[in-house]
């Protein structure tokens, strides 16, 4: 036979809560928001892993376009070929400025 919700005791009731709580990690979060300086330290160092991340990120994924692209330039595709040389040159151009 299935208890119904109302039928559990309270004491029962109390401890699901406390149990879900521990799980939340409620009081870590409680914790954190008493101290608003320590809340801010761990957000400014989890934007700085996020920059890092995304510049890491675009610098290899340019790299990869930048290649294929002079590797299809290098193909001697008609039209295209023309088109992606004067893009490569214009690049390697800025790149060799800075």
């Amino acid at each position: 036979m299935e208890r119904r919700r109302e039928d559990v005791p309270l004491k029962e009731k109390i401890e699901d809560l406390l149990l879900a709580l521990e799980k939340a990690n409620l009081a870590e979060w409680v914790e954190l928001y008493r101290r608003p300086l320590r809340l801010l330290y761990l957000n400014f160092l989890a934007g700085l892993a996020r920059g890092l991340g995304v510049a890491v990120g675009v610098t290899i994924l340019g790299t990869l376009v930048l290649y294929l692209v002079r590797e299809l330039a290098l193909q001697n595709l008609p039209v295209i070929g023309k088109l992606i040389a004067e893009i490569v040159r214009v690049v390697q151009r800025e790149i060799y400025y800075y």
